[in-house]
């Protein structure tokens, strides 16, 4: 299991973007496909505060945002931790 968890969709271009860009800084991540899994979608509901868009992202189970946030916190050197792993 991964630390990272991004719930997505299949026909999310951001969602395909985020793990495009977590495999190439080589940080591993579980994907919940909310649109397969209604268990899932009401797991991202929760854990979001009842976010409505994807890419929802949590870290080490606490949730981070999308992907914009994903990509302020790698400008911010937050995720050389998980980089490193």
């Amino acid at each position: 299991m991964n630390r990272v968890k991004i719930y997505s969709t299949g026909v999310c271009p951001i969602c395909e973007q985020t793990k495009k860009l977590l495999s190439k800084w080589n940080i591993g991540y579980d994907e919940a496909r909310i649109d397969l899994n209604r268990d899932l979608l009401k797991e991202m509901l929760e854990v979001t505060n009842h976010a409505r868009m994807v890419p929802q992202i949590t870290i080490d189970g606490k949730w981070i945002g999308g992907f914009t946030e994903l990509t302020e916190m790698h400008m911010e050197d937050e995720l050389d931790d998980l980089m490193s792993a």
